[in-house]
C-alpha cells in the first residue's frame, strides 16, 4: 500500500486582499457535512494569517465555500506575532471552545523570530481571540533561537502532549542566515504551562537540518508522524536539497525511530508539477476508513496544496 497523490486542491489566486499568495500548511478540522481545511495564506507585505476553504469529503477537490477574510489578526506593535500569524493546530475543547496553536512571526533585522501563541474560537472557528498577549513558548534554554508548528494531543488521562520545532543555530550561507531546527516534545496538565523534555524527538544528521511541521496521530497505540526535513544548502533553489516527506513511531512518545523508507510519498519527477521541487508540512486524518493526506508542493505552499488517499 502507498499514497496515492489526487492533484492540487487549492491555490489562492490572488484576488483577496488577506490571501494573494500561498496556501500553507493544511489542517483538515471535520464538520458533519463539509471538511474545513485551514491554511496560512499572505498578503501583499508577505504576511501570513489563518484562513480557510470548506470542501467535500469524498472530493475535496469540489470546493463548497472560501473564507473572504483571516480567522485570526495580527499581534501588536512589539507583540511576537506582529508580522506573521501561522495555524498549527485546533483541539476541540469540553465547552464547546476551539483552541488554535499557531506560530507568531517576528521580523528582526536580518532574519525572524518564531514564537509559540494560543488563540480561542467561541464561535465553531470562524474567528480566534489570542488568549494571551505572550507566546506560551519562546526561545529560551532549550529553544535557543525559537520554538514553532505545535502538533498538540490531549490523552485520555488528560495529560497534554505536544511535538514542536526548536531552532538550535544559525548559519551564514551565501551571506544569508540560515536556521537549523530539529523536533523536540513537550508535555502539560493545562495545555498551556509546558515540560520540554531533554530528548531530541527528531535531531540533526547529514541531511536532516530542519524539521518542517511536524503531524502527529496515535493509531493502534502507537505514536506516528509525518514530518518535512531538508539541508540547509540551496534547499530553495535545489530538489536534491530540499524538503520531502519522512515518517517515524513512537511507543511513548518521547523516543522515535525515523522509518523514512515507509512515507509512501515523494517528490513528483515531473518537471512542472505542483511538487517537483518539494513536498512538505502533510498533514493526515481519516474519512470513512479511509486515510487522507494534505501536503503542500513547490514554495512552501506558493503553489497551494493538494491531496492523497492510501490505497493498494
Amino acid at each position: 500500500m502507498a499514497w496515492q497523490k489526487k492533484g492540487v486542491i487549492y491555490k489562492p489566486d490572488g484576488s483577496l486582499a488577506h490571501s494573494r499568495s500561498h496556501a500553507q500548511v493544511p489542517y483538515a478540522y471535520k464538520h458533519p457535512d463539509f471538511l474545513r481545511i485551514y491554511f496560512s495564506s499572505r498578503d501583499d507585505k508577505g504576511q501570513s494569517r489563518p484562513t480557510f476553504i470548506d470542501v467535500d469529503y469524498d472530493d475535496p477537490k469540489k470546493i463548497l465555500y472560501i473564507h473572504d477574510k483571516p480567522v485570526l489578526e495580527l499581534g501588536g506593535p512589539g507583540e511576537y506575532d506582529e508580522t506573521g500569524a501561522m495555524p498549527a493546530w485546533f483541539v476541540d475543547m469540553p465547552n464547546g471552545d476551539i483552541w488554535l496553536y499557531y506560530t507568531g512571526w517576528n521580523r528582526t533585522h536580518n532574519s525572524y523570530r518564531l514564537s509559540m501563541g494560543l488563540s480561542v474560537s467561541h464561535d465553531g472557528g470562524l474567528t480566534f481571540n489570542k488568549m494571551f498577549t505572550g507566546p506560551i513558548m519562546d526561545r529560551s534554554i532549550q529553544n535557543p533561537i525559537w520554538a514553532a508548528q505545535p502538533s498538540v494531543m490531549r490523552e485520555e488521562d488528560g495529560t497534554w502532549r505536544m511535538w514542536y520545532i526548536s531552532g538550535h543555530k544559525c548559519e551564514y550561507i551565501h551571506g544569508y542566515p540560515e536556521p537549523y531546527y530539529r523536533c523536540q516534545s513537550a508535555t502539560s496538565t493545562d495545555g498551556i504551562h509546558w515540560n520540554i523534555s531533554d530528548v531530541p524527538t527528531l535531531d540533526f544528521d547529514d541531511f536532516l537540518h530542519a524539521v518542517g511541521r511536524p503531524s502527529v496521530f496515535k493509531e493502534d497505540g502507537v505514536y506516528k508522524m509525518y514530518y518535512s526535513f531538508r539541508h540547509t544548502r540551496d534547499y530553495r533553489t535545489d530538489r536534491n536539497q530540499s524538503y520531502r516527506l519522512g515518517y517515524a513511531e513512537s511507543v511513548d512518545g518521547v523516543h522515535w525511530e525515523r522509518k523514512d523508507h515507509l512515507v509512501g510519498i515523494h517528490k513528483s519527477e515531473t518537471p512542472g508539477d505542483f511538487d517537483y521541487n518539494m513536498i512538505d508540512y502533510a498533514y493526515c486524518y481519516e474519512h470513512k476508513g479511509k486515510k487522507y493526506l494534505l501536503y503542500n508542493g513547490n514554495g512552501f505552499g506558493a503553489a497551494g496544496f493538494g491531496y492523497a488517499v492510501w490505497e493498494d
